[in-house]
Parts: structure tokens; sequence; C-alpha cells
């Protein structure tokens, strides 16, 4: 029972890693909840492997990232496209329209970008640094630095 509710406090305590890897990955509510549901389910299976040695934030990223990837390949197959979910943009203060355009605009070309470089891009937004960032995608932190930066770069062209 004890592990019942470690895992569902985590769960709770952490719902927003999982909510907001769900709305980068999903197009429509109903994909979200699936993905959702998978993470939920791939971090129960792999609750007992959790050794302590990284944050559980950044061990549920991990966990959370790897399977909305897998989650997201298996979709792309059955569609043609994936657009930025719209409760991600609805969340931004619609009183300045300016900064809602340009945000808007960022997301819609952080969409376009590859499996990985949107992961980072949604880490890095997230306000993890280069360090937490590696450990949850496996990369070094100097190959985190230089991937964001080039993505950065390709970003600002992109917009101009």
């Amino acid at each position: 029972m004890e592990k019942e509710k470690e895992f569902t406090d985590l769960i709770r305590d952490h719902q927003g890693i999982i909510f907001k890897v769900t709305t980068m990955y999903c197009d429509n509510e109903q994909d979200q909840k699936d993905l959702y549901q998978d993470i939920v389910y791939q971090i129960w299976k792999s609750f007992d492997t959790f050794r302590e040695d990284a944050k559980r934030s950044t061990w549920m990223y991990r966990v959370a990232m790897n399977t909305a990837i897998t989650h997201y390949k298996k979709m792309k197959r059955s569609q043609a496209s994936v657009s930025i979910d719209k409760v991600v943009l609805s969340q931004i203060d619609n009183e300045d329209k300016a900064m809602e355009e340009k945000i808007s605009l960022l997301y819609r070309h952080i969409h376009q970008l590859d499996l990985l470089d949107k992961g980072l891009m949604l880490l890095l937004l997230e306000g993890k640094k280069y360090e937490e960032i590696a450990e949850i995608t496996g990369l070094s932190a100097t190959n985190v630095g230089t991937r964001i930066s080039r993505i950065k770069k390709r970003l600002q062209q992109r917009i101009k």
C-alpha cells in the first residue's frame, strides 16, 4: 500500500510535467489524455527501478519525453501532421496582442523542429539548466548547449 501512495503522491505533485509534455507533443485533448495515461503507466512500470541518483522531476521528464517521442512517432505514421496545442496559447495574457503573436509564432516554429530539438526547447522554456537537460535527455551538457545555441539561431532566422 505504501508504494501505491508514494506513486500517487508523485504523480499528483508533478502532474504539471506530464501535462506540459502532452501539450507539446499532442494536437488535441483526446490524444493528450491518451498520452497522459501512457506516461503515467510508463512511470508506474519503471517506478521500482528509480535509483534516487537524480531528482524525481528529472526522472519523470525523462520517462515522459521518451514516452511522448514514441507516442508521437506512432501518431505521425497515422496522421499527416500535428500542430501546437491551443491550450498552451490560450494561457497567454490576452491583453498584450503583440506579445501573444510573437509567442504564438515562436511556438509554431518550435513545433516544426525535430523531436529531440523540440524536447530541448520545452525543457529550456521550463527554466531547466543545461546539466539537468543533459540528465533528462542523455546528452552531455556541452552537446545540450551547442544544440540549443544552434536551435536558437535557426529560430531567430525563421522568425525574422
